[in-house]
């Protein structure tokens, strides 16, 4: 069930925000209220039933005991009742596909916001000017250059307006301090760009 939070006032944009395979860990919790805490209401819907991992290949793992499209039917039924609000979708590596999906068949979303992680774009895909924001670890073995720069170009082509932040050195899931991969720095410099994404949607 979505964690429940008081409504933003003065419009700024209600976010929904996915975990990674790893599942709604205290650290995806931690980034929700930091968005809350710059103004925003925060949706936080936990698609693995409050199971958690403390590892990318434990988390692969809780995937795989999930249908994958009863995973995205969760997310959509999470994602009806603030439907109609013009939502921003976000979510880390896995939750950043699941939000990409949702994002492009939403007509009213104002924005994506995709950490450690992107999705296949369907062939006639359309996200006309919509804002687009992505940060991911370079290297990130999950998003190698080719497959990103292959996403940026078909991102492009559908008209999302697409801005792409890498980060030299990091882990896959480099903003959970509570994974091997966590690295502050990065961390701190992701949410410094990403609170200026939000403020200006």
């Amino acid at each position: 069930m979505p964690e429940p939070s008081e409504p933003a006032t003065g419009g700024s944009p209600t976010i929904v925000l996915f975990s990674s395979v790893c599942g709604v860990r205290p650290a995806v919790h931690a980034a929700a209220d930091r968005l809350r805490a710059a103004g925003h209401e925060v949706i936080v819907p936990d698609l693995f039933d409050g199971r958690t991992a403390d590892s990318v290949a434990d988390g692969m793992a809780l995937k795989e005991e999930f249908d994958k499209d009863d995973l995205l039917k969760r997310a959509v039924t999470a994602v009806a009742p603030y439907s109609d609000r013009g939502l921003v979708y976000a979510g880390f590596s896995f939750g950043a596909a699941i939000a990409q999906n949702l994002a492009l068949a939403d007509d009213k979303t104002r924005g994506l916001l995709l950490l450690h992680g992107t999705s296949d774009i369907a062939e006639g895909a359309a996200a006309d000017d919509l804002p687009v924001q992505l940060h991911v670890a370079d290297p990130d073995p999950y998003e190698p250059h080719d497959w990103l720069t292959a996403w940026y170009l078909q991102m492009r082509r559908a008209g999302a307006d697409v801005e792409i932040f890498r980060y030299a050195g990091a882990g896959h899931l480099y903003t959970d301090p509570g994974l091997p991969d966590y690295d502050e720095e990065a961390a701190e410099s992701t949410w410094r760009v990403v609170l200026g994404f939000l403020e200006g949607l």
